[in-house]
């Protein structure tokens, strides 16, 4: 059941990488940024008054219970993690192709499983470095293909961008791990909701703090904000992609390692979509780097279970 989840929330996650470009197209990354953690918020808000005025109870799948700020410490350094990581990850994905961004971040599971060797000691077999050696081969053409249209993955800030945010959304999946994972395991043992609707409540007020001394002072000098209704669909997509990210993670027997590997597989809709819809161009050879990266992760699925 937890691997479906995996790509199910891989779908809305490709419809929500689809969303980020249109919002972002000629438009201020911040205040869209904004946008989307505020209206992330308000979508748990009422969950969070309602679990503490008693309309929804213990044992409920939206029910989110009391933290304590020993708790919300952990939480904090969660959103200033994936923070980050959007940060870079808007940015880059404002100014490049959607069809060259989503395979580099479909790499993001061999980060978190290099990560876990890291981190966690965990060991990788034969199936799994054949996933890494596919993904690190993909990469380099990826980097091919992105000179055919004048980008260059060493000397493109945007590209460094977009790696950047690849990497931090890796630290973001391993520390989940570590948030997740019961006491007895080494982990906190935090509750889901608890993890999903308060870091949405930090990165909102430090979204705020930034639109309000950044981007507010500079905005006349600046890309200008253009409001989009595609801002409202990627906190939809999100929010509910997280909630099943972190649903399947809370059930018996998930591995961090396979449901991030699900996720990234959201990699074919965005793609299908930048073909289809945006027109993008050199697809042939980056439908190549694609299907490397897809047999890399099979590589990782197979040597996970």
């Amino acid at each position: 059941m937890w691997l479906i989840l995996g790509f199910v929330s891989a779908a809305l996650l490709g419809l929500y990488d689809v969303s980020k470009k249109q919002s972002l197209r000629g438009n201020a990354v911040i205040p869209v940024l904004f946008l989307n953690t505020l209206l992330c918020s308000l979508l748990f808000l009422p969950l969070v008054v309602g679990s503490s005025m008693g309309w929804l109870h213990a044992g409920e799948v939206l029910y989110i219970p009391p933290v304590e700020w020993a708790t919300q410490r952990y939480i904090i350094i969660k959103a200033f993690i994936v923070l980050s990581s959007w940060l870079c990850a808007y940015f880059g994905m404002k100014h490049l192709p959607l069809t060259l961004v989503g395979p580099i971040n479909a790499t993001r599971p061999v980060l978190v499983l290099l990560g876990a060797i890291l981190v966690y000691g965990e060991q990788l077999n034969a199936l799994q470095w054949m996933g890494v050696v596919c993904t690190l081969v993909s990469l380099y053409l990826l980097n091919r293909s992105g000179k055919k249209e004048g980008i260059d993955f060493r000397h493109n800030k945007w590209m460094l961008c977009v790696a950047g945010g690849a990497l931090l959304g890796a630290v973001s999946g391993l520390y989940d791990k570590y948030l997740l994972a019961p006491v007895e395991n080494g982990g906190i043992g935090l509750d889901r909701m608890v993890v999903q609707s308060y870091y949405n409540f930090y990165q909102c007020g430090l979204m705020l703090l930034m639109l309000a001394i950044i981007w507010w002072p500079a905005r006349e000098r600046t890309t200008r904000f253009e409001w989009r209704w595609s801002i409202v669909c990627i906190s939809v997509f999100l929010s509910i992609a997280d909630f099943v990210y972190f649903y399947a993670l809370s059930l018996p027997g998930a591995m961090v390692s396979v449901v991030s590997l699900a996720r990234r597989s959201s990699v074919l809709v965005s793609f299908l979509i930048g073909a289809l819809v945006l027109r993008e161009k050199n697809l042939r050879s980056k439908l190549v780097d694609l299907l490397l990266v897809l047999v890399g992760m099979l590589f990782l699925y197979f040597g996970s279970r």
